[in-house]
């Protein structure tokens, strides 16, 4: 397999599906597309690949060496577990799961199909993250990590999946704040909270000024214009604040729109030796950070750290490179699934947090997500 294409199937035809997915899929030499899947015919007749089927049950595994999921939200854990327990492996966006029980469910499917679960991580390819990790190393113990991803505008489109509670699990708190706690493993290792506290909010989730332009065409613009049915039911806005078992602290804020004029994502590492700051933009938000920023501030002096200047989306196609070597390796077999159930029971704690302390607000469009 380390040699060979892999023949791969792409389940899913939405926008990730599309644009991210399949036309790096198709430029890589390691891969060749053999199946599409997805319920719209017309969706998949648009992908130009053959065998085409509408469900993951017709597919034959003996014809798949990997399956890219990449379907909404609530179906990221069934269509996996269904594909592991036949033997197929599976690369899957994020979030992997929606809950513990869905974790749970996977580690079983994988078990019972002898074939491993990867999972998208696409903030660790990132050049300017992997130049703060390099430098975090240098900052002694790590005592605060402070993580927001903040959006001027940025709302997903009115009426779709994303915006609906019972599809997507969440909103803007699971959608961006995957990425951001993804990043905290890396720094810390292995990360269990002893303490969870979180709000959340939904001021500009049914604002149509706020949809992600850069995800919607012509159509899903004039849609978001004139439909009034569709009202979203998750917060776009969450605030967090956690406590490792080790006394490490965690801010977290991710907002899908706000007051600010760009889309930035801040990672800040606190250590005993030294502060290291990266500023950016995560994503494919048009409305960017021009470059990103990373800086480390020790004894009361701020000096810049280069980072190299790389394409908005590298980090998907190097995930691509490493996935056949991650395939080959038994030893990844469970490991995707013990990350993401460290994350998703973070996720359920934040969003209970808000629940039962009455900090879901009643407004029209907010919900708590799980």
């Amino acid at each position: 397999m380390s040699a060979a294409r892999l023949r791969v199937a792409l389940v899913g035809l939405g926008w990730a599906g599309r644009e991210i997915w399949l036309p790096r899929l198709h430029e890589h030499g390691r891969y060749t597309v053999t199946a599409v899947v997805d319920p719209d015919p017309a969706a998949r007749a648009s992908a130009g690949v053959p065998t085409a089927p509408a469900s993951v049950e017709d597919l034959d595994p003996a014809t798949v060496d990997l399956a890219v999921v990449a379907v909404p939200n609530h179906l990221h854990s069934p269509v996996a577990t269904r594909l592991l327990a036949r033997g197929v492996p599976v690369f899957l966006e994020k979030p992997v799961c929606l809950s513990v029980a869905e974790a749970d469910q996977l580690a079983a499917a994988e078990r019972e199909g002898g074939a491993v679960l990867l999972a998208g991580s696409a903030a660790r390819y990132r050049t300017d993250v992997r130049a703060l990790l390099a430098l975090a190393a240098e900052l002694g113990p790590i005592r605060h990590l402070d993580l927001s991803w903040v959006r001027a505008h940025g709302v997903p489109r009115a009426g779709g999946w994303f915006v609906r509670r019972e599809q997507a699990g969440g909103g803007a708190l699971l959608d961006l704040g995957w990425h951001l706690l993804d990043t905290v493993e890396p720094l810390l290792g292995p990360t269990v909270f002893d303490q969870v506290i979180g709000t959340v909010s939904a001021d500009f989730v049914n604002d149509r000024s706020r949809r992600a332009r850069w995800k919607e065409t012509g159509d899903d613009v004039a849609s978001a214009t004139s439909d009034t049915s569709g009202a979203g039911d998750v917060e776009d806005t969450a605030r967090g604040f956690l406590v490792t078992d080790r006394g490490v602290s965690v801010a977290l804020r991710t907002s899908w729109a706000s007051h600010e004029t760009r889309d930035t994502t801040t990672i800040t590492v606190d250590g005993g030796a030294g502060t290291a700051t990266l500023r950016c933009t995560f994503g494919f938000s048009t409305n960017r950070q021009p470059a990103s920023v990373l800086t480390r501030a020790w004894h009361g002096a701020t000096k810049p750290v280069p980072v190299p200047e790389e394409p908005v989306g590298i980090e998907y196609s190097r995930q691509l490179d490493e996935l056949p070597g991650l395939l080959a390796d038994p030893s990844r077999r469970g490991t995707v699934i013990a990350q993401s159930r460290l994350m998703i029971s973070a996720f359920e704690r934040l969003y209970d947090s808000a629940r039962s302390a009455g900090r879901t607000p009643a407004v029209a469009g907010a919900g708590h997500g799980r």
